[in-house]
């Protein structure tokens, strides 16, 4: 009777390990998740004819995703909580986290449209396909709402490693089974590096929840200094190298180049989406103590990755084959310049600054995913992707000539791509605001170098073409990509003020 007392005490005074899990704040990844093993069941009864439903259940799938965000938008959600800390929390489901989730699958649901043609047109194994593409999306949707270091090298990782397979999917392609193999090597090499930093982190804090390790690292004793640096400094190679910031960057052209090309515009966008979530997340909410040392480090790496990306960009020859998709893969690059240059800011003056680097990738995804389903359209045709297959597009596809044009101008940030423009003074402006001159200069030179290469392209749209056109009908799915992004451009740059109010103020939970 007496041991019976005791336990009933001490359960009373003992947290509970019993959580409640909110799962209306996990249903976007749930519902991608669920819908990718439904899809990789259901391709094992279905007959060869009937595989292209898989590729509409997907689509599906994504959409109900992307919806389930609406009643989220309050952004004040958090689950999987420690019980002795319940500010500790393991999924968060804040501003932040609904704004890259958006951008993620809204992202997959573009490229999902553009790949139900080409999965059926190469030949490409269809179940396998969309449980990729699926769980690709459901990990990256994943990685903005982790809010301790173990869910975000896994939610990394589940991103990533179908992507592997993704790019590899042709068989028989050389180009594609090169790519893939540059790319599983390095970024495995990048995570194991990233791990390695995880694991100093942790022997240096005692924690892996962003919140406990950022207190924590406030008052790190002397001799655990150098050990703290380097975990800060390896956790953020990982990072790095899924954002495509030099000296990271060498996997992209020929990573690009050799995958379908919906899925080299998934990575532009969304692959490039995961790896700057995870930056922020680490930078701004865990490491903020030795802001001394990443935001100086960013602030280089975002000079050289946006100089590097456009003088290559520049190179590029038009009669080249795949040129066109270097270039874009190359503009990627330059892009991601400038996507660094708040985060830099953030070390030099106060969080919010990050809320400029998500505005750039919302204006980012919209655009550079249209550019690609207009090249998936023109590639029916004109398969070698060299920039002078589009010379007088105009006259062929004026619609898809016109949206192209209207995306490479938002790139360029030039009217009337004035949503480009919108993007590229914010992330100007923080740059001044954190009294980073030299960085907002070197900007403002590249942003004048990649004026050549976009105009040049959105001029050769509009000449007189060579030789007899060869127009065929174009795919609904692949049409209804290219007008959805067109007009989502197109709204944006008449009103920046919805970016404007998802991205201003504290995006973080408090």
């Amino acid at each position: 009777m007496t041991a019976m007392t005791a336990l009933t005490a001490l359960s009373a005074e003992a947290p509970s390990l019993v959580q409640s899990v909110d799962w209306l704040a996990i249903a976007p990844v749930v519902i991608t998740a669920a819908v990718g093993l439904v899809v990789l069941v259901a391709d094992l009864f279905l007959a060869e004819r009937h595989k292209p439903v898989l590729g509409w259940i997907s689509v599906a799938g994504l959409a109900a995703a992307t919806a389930t965000l609406l009643p989220l938008r309050a952004g004040d959600r958090t689950t999987f909580c420690l019980t002795g800390d319940p500010a500790a929390c393991s999924y968060v489901a804040d501003r932040f986290t609904l704004a890259i989730q958006f951008l993620v699958l809204a992202g997959a649901l573009v490229t999902a449209l553009v790949s139900v043609t080409a999965v059926r047109d190469t030949r490409m194994p269809a179940g396998e396909y969309w449980f990729l593409l699926l769980s690709s999306a459901a990990g990256a949707a994943l990685l903005p709402a982790s809010r301790d270091l173990a869910t975000l090298i896994v939610a990394l990782e589940v991103a990533s490693l179908p992507a592997f397979a993704l790019v590899g999917m042709r068989r028989g392609n050389r180009l594609s089974s090169e790519a893939a193999l540059k790319f599983f090597l390095s970024s495995v090499t990048a995570t194991a590096v990233s791990l390695m930093g995880v694991s100093f982190v942790y022997a240096t804090t005692g924690s892996l929840h962003l919140t406990q390790v950022a207190d924590r690292l406030e008052d790190v004793p002397g001799q655990f200094d150098t050990l703290a640096m380097a975990g800060v400094a390896l956790t953020l190679v990982g990072f790095a190298f899924k954002t495509a910031a030099v000296p990271f960057h060498f996997w992209v052209p020929d990573t690009y180049v050799g995958a379908p090309l919906p899925i080299a515009g998934y990575l532009s966008v969304i692959g490039k989406a995961v790896g700057f979530t995870g930056l922020i997340l680490v930078t701004v909410i865990a490491f903020p103590a030795y802001s001394d040392i990443w935001g100086p480090a960013l602030a280089v790496l975002a000079a050289l990755t946006m100089t590097l990306g456009n003088a290559a960009a520049v190179r590029q020859s038009a009669d080249r084959p795949n040129s066109a998709v270097r270039l874009l893969a190359w503009s990627s690059v330059g892009q991601a310049g400038y996507l660094l240059v708040p985060i830099a800011a953030a070390a030099y003056s106060d969080r919010d600054q990050i809320g400029s680097t998500v505005a750039y990738a919302l204006m980012y995804a919209a655009v550079n995913l249209g550019a690609f389903s207009v090249a998936a359209l023109v590639a029916r045709t004109k398969p070698l992707h060299r920039i002078s297959d589009y010379r007088g597009l105009y006259a062929e596809r004026p619609l898809a000539a016109l949206s192209l044009a209207f995306f490479l101008l938002c790139l360029a940030g030039l009217p009337p791509g004035i949503i480009g423009l919108f993007a590229k003074v914010t992330v100007f402006r923080s740059a001044v605001d954190a009294g980073l001159g030299w960085l907002a200069v070197v900007m403002a030179i590249n942003v004048v170098i990649a004026l050549y290469y976009y105009l040049r392209w959105t001029a050769l749209l509009f000449r007189t073409p060579e030789g007899a056109q060869t127009r065929t009908r174009a795919p609904w799915p692949v049409t209804a990509a290219v007008v959805l992004t067109a007009i989502t451009a197109v709204v944006l740059s008449g009103a920046p003020e919805i970016i404007l109010r998802v991205t201003t103020g504290s995006l973080f939970a408090q």
